[in-house]
């Protein structure tokens, strides 16, 4: 199974680690000047080393649409090989830009620049063994936040079993059906449609759930999850997400209308 990794996907946190970062860099480089920048004038120097944080902050934002096409295309899942896949691009690119900047900036028109080798393994690198894992932190951290968030909203349902019942978003709930002394929670789980079975009655749900609507004796549905109204040999019916068709008795087509249509308008 590939594990999940902690991942936030706030443009907010997101700028938050790019500014860090640029602080970070900006106060790696002053106090270590591993760079060509001892011969200039002081605040010629704070200029470039400011320029260098800023650049790093710049690599790491350009690159963010890559990680939400990633987030995206596995359903809103982040995994650890993503977030490898993402720190080896944003160290690629940002070698090549901060390479970039010290030819054509730094020491553009001086004699001796560092060699290409000498600038990875000297100075770059050393850099971003002191500087990502600031980064990483930061990264985690903020991922780790927005899980214990998401789990302080999820609802409980349990079955009457010791060890029956699920632990799930109420927007992710789409509906419960009953059957004999069982009851079958229909749910999405990252965008997939999935069951489960658990012993209960669904009259006990019904009251710990007061946002699910009852359109059945035997059903109870997620008003958000409503796409329309089905009629199926004379009878009224609803189609929820998935394409999920739920029956409406007569005894409650009624109240199913009017709060459907509500809701939807």
């Amino acid at each position: 199974m590939k594990k999940e990794y902690p991942f936030d996907p706030s443009i907010k946190h997101q700028l938050i680690i790019a500014i860090g970062m640029a602080l970070w860099i900006f106060t790696f480089l002053y106090f270590t000047e591993p760079l060509d920048v001892s011969e200039l004038y002081d605040n010629e120097r704070l200029f470039i080393l400011a320029l260098y944080g800023l650049l790093g902050a710049l690599c790491y934002v350009s690159i963010l649409p890559i990680q939400y096409y990633l987030f995206k295309n596995n359903k809103e899942r982040w995994l650890f090989v993503h977030e490898i896949s993402f720190f080896l691009v944003f160290i690629v690119w940002s070698f090549l830009v901060m390479r970039s900047f010290y030819l054509y900036v730094v020491v553009r028109g001086e004699p001796n620049p560092y060699s290409l080798y000498y600038y990875l393994t000297s100075i770059f690198l050393p850099a971003v063994l002191t500087i990502f894992p600031i980064v990483l932190i930061g990264r985690f951290g903020f991922g780790k936040y927005k899980n214990k968030q998401i789990e302080e909203q999820k609802i409980e349902i349990k079955g009457d079993g010791n060890y029956e019942g699920i632990r799930l978003l109420l927007s992710d709930l789409i509906a419960l059906e009953a059957s004999d002394n069982y009851v079958e929670i229909h749910f999405q789980d990252n965008g997939t449609y999935k069951k489960q079975l658990i012993r209960a009655r669904l009259s006990h749900l019904e009251k710990s759930l007061p946002t699910m609507m009852r359109t059945h004796r035997s059903y109870l549905i997620n008003p958000m999850h409503f796409l329309s109204y089905k009629t199926d040999a004379g009878k009224l019916g609803l189609i929820l997400s998935h394409e999920i068709f739920i029956p409406v008795s007569k005894t409650y087509t009624s109240i199913t209308k009017e709060t459907l249509n509500f809701t939807t308008n």
